[in-house]
Parts: structure tokens; C-alpha cells; sequence
């Protein structure tokens, strides 16, 4: 599996802060959590291009745009865009396939993925397929949680896998 030779950026601002979002001809690459525009601005790989709007990813950027700023204004909004799995594991791509499934304002243990996709003594993997989800929000690997319910974690930190918990909630 090889990582694409073209990848294009676009920055997208929410309520929540500056997103970027890296394209592939094939659909969403990678994709940032919010922060403020200058520390988003250094998440742009060094010679990127930005897309431009002849490009089909130029549509995509669009779309994720508005699905992103609904989301943060707390609608349940299923995210569209399509995604470039290349470079997963068979492993990881089920793990996040099935957190890509988990309901807005729901969340499901890693046992629980791990017996979804067949193999039950693998939770510890699925943490580890979590931390390698390169598009956290569109797959919403903040709805996955411990057995018991307590977070941990979450590449943007616990206290944001909590705010995004606590928005789908509505609270």
C-alpha cells in the first residue's frame, strides 16, 4: 500500500477553530482537529498545493466544509465525503470502518469493536487502529470508549474527545 503521490490541502474554519483537511484523488486523506488559524496553518505539509477549484476534491472540500460546521453546531450530520483507506491495515481499515458506524451521540467500547469485527481478545488493537485514524471526526473515533465508559485516548486529547461527547449529547 502506498501512500498517494498527489495530496492537496484545504482549510476549513468552524466555530471550533481552523480544520485542514489533505485530499487525495481519491477522497479525504488526513484531516486536522480545530485550532487556531496560525497553529492550523503549520499542519500544511511544507510544498503542498492548496486544491483548486477545477479539481474533483474542490467538490469534496465543500461538502466537508458545511457537514463540519453543522457538526459543530451540534446537528447529527453524516459525514459524505469519501474517504482514501490506502495504507490501512485489513485490521485497522475494519476497526475504523465500524467506528465510522457508531451513531452520533452513541459510543461503543473497544471490546465491543474488537467482537464486531471478529476478533474479541483484540481491544488493545483497536486502540492502536483509533490512534491511526488519519480523519478523526469524519470517523469518529471519540465515540469509542473504555469498557466502562471512561475516555481514554484520543489523539486531540481527553478533554476534546469529552467536548465532542458532551455536543452530541446535547449538553
Amino acid at each position: 500500500m502506498v501512500k498517494p503521490s498527489e495530496l492537496y490541502y484545504s482549510s476549513i474554519k468552524t466555530g471550533w477553530g481552523q480544520i485542514i483537511a489533505i485530499w487525495s484523488d481519491n477522497g479525504l486523506w488526513e484531516l486536522s482537529f480545530p485550532q487556531p488559524e496560525e497553529v492550523a496553518a503549520a499542519d500544511i505539509p511544507p510544498g503542498m498545493s492548496a486544491l483548486t477549484p477545477e479539481q474533483e476534491a474542490h467538490m469534496w472540500s465543500e461538502q466537508l466544509a458545511t457537514e463540519l460546521r453543522m457538526y459543530f453546531q451540534g446537528f447529527p450530520v453524516p459525514f459524505g465525503v469519501p474517504i482514501d483507506w490506502r495504507c490501512y491495515t485489513a485490521f485497522q481499515k475494519a476497526a475504523l470502518l465500524y467506528a465510522a458506524d457508531i451513531p452520533y451521540g452513541a459510543t461503543a467500547s473497544y471490546q465491543v469493536v474488537a467482537q464486531a469485527i471478529g476478533s474479541p481478545k483484540a481491544a488493545r488493537a483497536v486502540g492502536g487502529a483509533m490512534h491511526s485514524n488519519r480523519t478523526p471526526l469524519v470517523v469518529p473515533c471519540h465515540r469509542v470508549v473504555g469498557a466502562n465508559g471512561s475516555l481514554i485516548g484520543f489523539g486531540g486529547g481527553l478533554d476534546l474527545k469529552k467536548a465532542l461527547l458532551l455536543l452530541e449529547s446535547g449538553g
